[in-house]
C-alpha cells in the first residue's frame, strides 16, 4: 500500500472489551518502537488512558473520535493506512466509518458477523471501493476467519497435491471451548431485530448465496442446517452451529470474489459433531436446545429478556485464565471430483470469542498494512483480500494450525 499516513494501524474501540485485548496483543507482540506504528482509539479519553495503562504503556499514542460526528471519523481514518475497528453492532455503529474510509483509500477490518449488515455495505459499497483500491473485509474473527482461510488452504494443497480442486468441504465443529462472547449474542440479536422489521431482510438471511455478487445467488448449497441427522462424512450425529449463517456466506462469497476458483459446482455446509450412537443423537438434541430459544426469541418477548439476562452483555468476557485454556477444533472432510476422500483441520489455541478472535484480528490489520497484497479493492473476505500472506501470520503468529491429510 502506497498511502504514506502517521500510523500503519488505528485500533478503533480500543477500550472495549476486545478492543483492549487487541490492543494488548499488538503491545506485547510489536511494542511501539519498531517498525509497526500504530495507536489506540475510542470517543472518552479517559477510558483510553485507563486502558492504555493496563494492557500498554504511554508510548501508544491515543485518539479520540465519535462514530457520530463524521468529522472526527475523517480526521482519524486520514490518519492510517487501516482502520481496525471492534465497536459493534456494525448495523448500528460501523455505517459511517466503512463511508469515510473508503472516501479517504483508508483499508478496514472488522469482526462484522452480521448478514444483512454486511450486505447493505456489498451493494452501497463494493463499487466505489473497487474504483479506490480500498480493502474492506469482514468478518476477520472466528467467524469467518478458520472457515474462510480453511477453505482457501485446502483448495490451494490440494491443487498441489492432487492436481484438483475439492468438490464438497463439510466443516464440522469437534470440540470448542470459550462459550458465546457478549458481543457476539448482542450482533445477533441486532440481525434477529431487523429480520423481523423486514422480510427483505429475512431473505438475505436465509439464502445460502446472500452474499454473492447480485446475479450471482444460486448454486448447489441448501439452508445451513437446523436438526438433527447423521451425517456419512464424519459418521457421527451432527446439529446446527450457530456461525454456520454467516461462515457459510462468506465462504461462497470468495469462491465468487475469486472468479470461482472453487468451481462453480463447489458446495460447503457447517455442523456441529455431537457424537455416535444414542448418546450423540440425544447430545445433539440437547445442545440444539440453546440455539433453538435463542434464533425464536422475539424482539422484546418475556424469552427474549430472560436470555438477555442470562447471556452475556457486550462487553463482558472470560477471564485471562479461561480465555488462555479454551481452544476450538474444526474438522473439513472433503471429497473430490474422482470420489477420493481427504481430511483437514484448524486448531486454535485459545477460546474462539476473544482470545482468538483478538489474535486473528490483529493480524489481519497488520496484514493490511504491511504485507504486499494485490491491488484490488471492493467489499472482500479474509481469504480474498490477503491469501498466502495472512494464512502465514495466522500460522506464525495468532496460534492457528492448519492440518490436511
Amino acid at each position: 500500500m502506497n498511502k504514506s499516513c502517521e500510523f500503519d494501524i488505528i485500533i478503533w474501540g480500543a477500550s472495549g472489551f476486545t478492543g483492549r485485548l487487541v490492543a494488548g496483543y499488538i503491545f506485547s507482540k510489536y511494542g511501539t518502537n519498531r517498525d509497526l506504528k500504530w495507536a489506540m482509539a475510542g470517543r472518552n479519553l479517559a477510558k483510553l488512558e485507563l486502558v492504555r495503562s493496563k494492557v500498554a504503556d504511554k508510548t501508544v499514542p491515543l485518539v479520540v473520535a465519535d462514530s457520530n460526528d463524521d468529522e472526527s471519523l475523517k480526521e482519524m481514518v486520514k490518519r492510517a493506512k487501516v482502520i481496525c475497528t471492534t465497536v459493534g453492532p456494525y448495523a448500528k455503529y460501523g455505517s459511517k466509518l466503512v463511508s469515510v474510509c473508503i472516501e479517504n483509500k483508508t483499508h478496514y477490518c472488522d469482526l462484522a458477523g452480521e448478514v444483512q449488515w454486511i450486505r447493505k455495505m456489498i451493494d452501497k459499497h463494493h463499487e466505489s471501493a473497487v474504483a479506490n483500491q480500498t480493502k474492506i473485509v469482514n468478518c476477520c474473527g472466528f467467524d469467518s476467519i478458520p472457515s474462510d482461510m480453511g477453505v482457501y488452504f485446502i483448495q490451494k494443497i490440494s491443487k498441489a497435491k492432487k492436481g484438483q480442486i475439492a468438490k464438497q468441504i463439510q466443516m464440522r465443529v469437534a470440540g470448542a471451548s470459550g462459550g458465546i462472547s457478549g458481543g457476539t449474542y448482542e450482533s445477533l440479536s441486532q440481525v434477529n431485530e431487523e429480520a423481523h422489521k423486514d422480510k427483505n431482510i429475512f431473505k438475505v438471511l436465509i439464502n445460502p448465496y446472500g452474499l454473492n455478487p447480485v446475479g450471482e445467488q444460486e448454486g448447489l448449497d441448501k439452508y445451513d442446517l437446523r436438526t438433527i441427522v447423521y451425517d456419512k462424512a464424519s459418521k457421527s450425529w451432527i446439529g446446527p452451529f450457530i456461525m454456520a449463517a454467516i461462515n457459510t456466506k462468506i465462504v461462497r462469497r470468495s469462491n465468487a470474489l475469486s472468479g470461482y476458483a472453487y468451481g462453480k459446482d463447489f458446495r460447503y455446509d457447517e455442523a456441529t459433531l455431537s457424537g455416535k450412537g444414542l448418546k450423540g443423537r440425544v447430545k445433539g438434541f440437547i445442545s440444539a436446545i440453546p440455539i433453538g430459544l435463542m434464533m425464536s426469541a422475539k424482539p422484546g418477548s418475556l424469552l427474549k429478556r430472560i436470555i438477555d439476562k442470562i447471556l452475556p452483555k457486550a462487553g463482558e468476557g472470560p477471564n485471562k485464565k479461561q480465555r488462555e485454556n479454551g481452544f476450538y477444533n474444526l474438522r473439513f472432510y472433503i471429497t473430490y471430483e474422482d470420489g477420493s476422500k481427504a481430511l483437514a483441520k484448524v486448531i486454535g489455541d485459545m477460546d474462539p470469542g476473544y482470545g482468538s478472535t483478538s489474535k486473528m484480528l490483529s493480524e489481519a490489520a497488520i496484514c493490511l498494512a504491511k504485507d504486499e497484497l494485490l491491488h484490488l479493492g471492493g467489499v472482500l473476505t479474509p481469504s480474498t483480500a490477503m491469501g498466502d500472506k495472512l494464512l502465514s501470520r495466522l500460522e506464525k503468529n495468532a496460534g492457528l494450525t492448519f492440518s490436511y491429510k
